[in-house]
C-alpha cells in the first residue's frame, strides 16, 4: 500500500479510541408525565441515563409492567466490547503498517460481521426485556409487549420509544469509510 493509504488507515484505527468517550446507541422515551423526556445511553462499556436519575426512573417504570431491571454490570457485552475495540485498533494499525491489502479487506469484513452480530445481539436483548415479563406485574395488558424498536420509534402504551445510533456508531461507520477510501486510493495509485 502507498504511504497516503497507510496514513489514512492509521488515522482510521486511532479514531476508534473515541468510541470510549461517546455513547454508541440511544433509547429515549417521550411521554406526557415526562415532558423533558427520559432516556438511556448505551456505551461500549456501560449504560447510563440521559440525565443522572433516568436509569433508575426507567427501571422503576419497567418494574410496573414486569420488565427486568437493567443492570449494566450484569450485561456481559459491556465487558467484552472494550476488548473488541482495542483488538480492532491493533488490527487496523497492523494492517496499515504491514501494507497488505488482504489485511485491510479482512479488517473491513470483520467490522461488518461484528456490526451485524452486535445489532442482532442488541435486538435479542431488547426482545428479552420487552417480551419476558413478570406475570405478577402491577400492570398487565394481554398481548402487550414492550420491546423498543431496534431503529426508529414505537409507541409503548403512552410512551414513544425512540432508538437511534449515537456518536460512537458514526465513528465506527466513518472508520470503515476511511478504510474503503484508503483501498480505493491505493488501487488508483497502483494502476
Amino acid at each position: 500500500m502507498n504511504s497516503k493509504s497507510k496514513v489514512i488507515l492509521i488515522t482510521a484505527s486511532l479514531i476508534l479510541i473515541l468510541t470510549f468517550f461517546f455513547p454508541l446507541w440511544s433509547i429515549d422515551l417521550e411521554a406526557p408525565q415526562y415532558p423533558e423526556g427520559i432516556g438511556l445511553r448505551i456505551w461500549i462499556n456501560q449504560i447510563t441515563g440521559l440525565k443522572p436519575n433516568d436509569l433508575n426512573n426507567i427501571n422503576g417504570l419497567n418494574h410496573y409492567i414486569g420488565m427486568k431491571e437493567i443492570v449494566p454490570d450484569a450485561i456481559p457485552e459491556l465487558k467484552i466490547m472494550p476488548y473488541i475495540i482495542i483488538f480492532m485498533i491493533i488490527f487496523g494499525l497492523v494492517s496499515a503498517l504491514a501494507g497488505k491489502r488482504f489485511l485491510v479487506y479482512a479488517w473491513i469484513a470483520l467490522f461488518i460481521i461484528l456490526a451485524a452480530i452486535g445489532l442482532y445481539d442488541f435486538y435479542m436483548w431488547e426482545y428479552d426485556y420487552g417480551h419476558n415479563l413478570n406475570p405478577h406485574a402491577a400492570i398487565k395488558i394481554h398481548g402487550m409487549v414492550y420491546q423498543p424498536p431496534l431503529i426508529g420509534s414505537k409507541m409503548l402504551l403512552n410512551f414513544n420509544a425512540i432508538s437511534l445510533p449515537n456518536i460512537s456508531f458514526y465513528i465506527l461507520f466513518f472508520t470503515v469509510v476511511l478504510a474503503v477510501i484508503a483501498l480505493i486510493l491505493d488501487r488508483r495509485t497502483n494502476k
